[in-house]
């Protein structure tokens, strides 16, 4: 259970998809001005990683290892994520409209977010058993909700602010995002 609970708080904090790896830039860049869509953002991702890990997870070990077609996981873990991105882009239509329309073309991106990919492969190249690979798919979505919500709430108070026009827009986010990057690599010794 600690090696569990040492993954998890890994997965949010030291070793963040976002500040560490620097994968899923584009939503964290795009969705970030506001702060109720990077909530949205982040529950969309969240449920993509976790179900398409769950997916991922059994396909692999209980289809592609046993017919010997391990090499084939990389276009079977794609086709999976591009599934459960057009249903959950279908299931956010239908239930939140002002979400879907506040997300935009970044909705449909989740497919091509290396994030959701790099998760169901890191479940494989790791060896993780069932229980770490959720522990893993759970945390690593949460971390990138975290860092986008925090983000999000500094851009809504720098778009208020004096800021250098030079600084304006990107650069004034990009050194926040770094900023937030050291303070979350200060939390290394923590696991």
């Amino acid at each position: 259970m600690g090696d569990l609970f040492s993954l998890f708080i890994a997965s949010v904090f030291i070793q963040n998809i976002i500040l560490t790896q620097f994968l899923g830039m584009c939503p964290f860049m795009g969705v970030s001005r506001n702060s109720s869509s990077a909530i949205g953002m982040g529950g969309a991702v969240t449920f993509v990683i976790v179900a398409s890990s769950l997916v991922t997870y059994g396909l692999y070990h209980g289809v592609l290892l046993p017919l010997n077609l391990a090499y084939m996981d990389l276009i079977t873990f794609i086709l999976v994520i591009a599934s459960l991105v057009q249903l959950t882009e279908m299931i956010i239509k239908k239930v939140s409209p002002s979400l879907y329309k506040s997300l935009g073309v970044y909705l449909p991106l989740i497919t091509t977010n290396c994030a959701v990919l790099h998760v169901a492969l890191e479940n494989i190249n790791k060896g993780h058993d069932f229980a770490q690979m959720l522990t893993y798919s759970i945390a690593i979505p949460i971390g990138f909700t975290l860092v986008l919500y925090i983000f999000s709430t500094i851009r809504e108070r720098l778009d208020v602010s004096k800021v250098p026009n030079a600084l304006k827009g990107n650069p004034i986010a990009l050194i926040v995002a770094g900023i937030m990057a050291l303070a979350f690599s200060g939390l290394a010794g923590l696991v």
